[in-house]
C-alpha cells in the first residue's frame, strides 16, 4: 500500500477494528446536532475519510465542513473530530474510491460502493481526524 501523508493524529486502535467489522459509524457533525447519523467510513494507510451520498447542503456532511468539528460513535465510544475537505484532485481519492469498494462489498451495498466510488464523489470527501 502506499504511503500518504498524514493530515493529523491517528485514531485508537479499537476505531480502525471497528472500520474492519461494522458497515456503519455515526457522525454527528458540529456543536449544535444531537443524534449521529450513520455513514460509511474508510481509512486509507491510517487516515481516514467520509463521503457525502446525498451531497446535502443541510446534512452531516455541509455542517461538518462549515465547522470543521464534530464527533464519531462506535459502540460505547465517542471521539472528538476536526476535519478538512481533501481537494478533489489529490490522488489519494484512488485509493479511497478502492477502499470503499473493498470494504462494501456485499451485495446489498455494492450498487452505493460503486455510486459512492465515482469521480465526482471526490467533491464530497472530508478527512477526519481526532480533535
Amino acid at each position: 500500500m502506499a504511503e500518504w501523508p498524514t493530515f493529523g493524529g491517528m485514531f485508537p486502535p479499537s476505531f480502525y477494528q471497528h472500520l474492519q467489522q461494522v458497515n456503519h459509524t455515526g457522525m454527528r457533525a458540529g456543536t449544535q446536532r444531537q443524534h449521529f447519523t450513520p455513514i460509511w467510513v474508510v481509512q486509507v494507510g491510517g487516515r481516514v475519510f467520509a463521503r457525502s451520498w446525498t451531497k446535502s447542503e443541510t446534512g452531516w456532511y455541509a455542517t461538518l465542513l462549515q465547522t470543521g468539528t464534530g464527533h464519531l460513535q462506535y459502540g460505547d465510544h465517542i471521539i472528538a473530530i476536526t476535519a478538512r475537505r481533501l481537494p478533489p484532485d489529490d490522488a489519494l481519492h484512488a485509493a479511497i474510491n478502492e477502499a470503499y469498494l473493498t470494504r462494501y462489498n456485499s451485495p446489498e451495498n455494492i450498487p452505493y460502493a460503486q455510486g459512492i466510488a465515482q469521480a465526482d464523489y471526490a467533491h464530497y470527501t472530508l478527512e477526519l481526524e481526532p480533535a
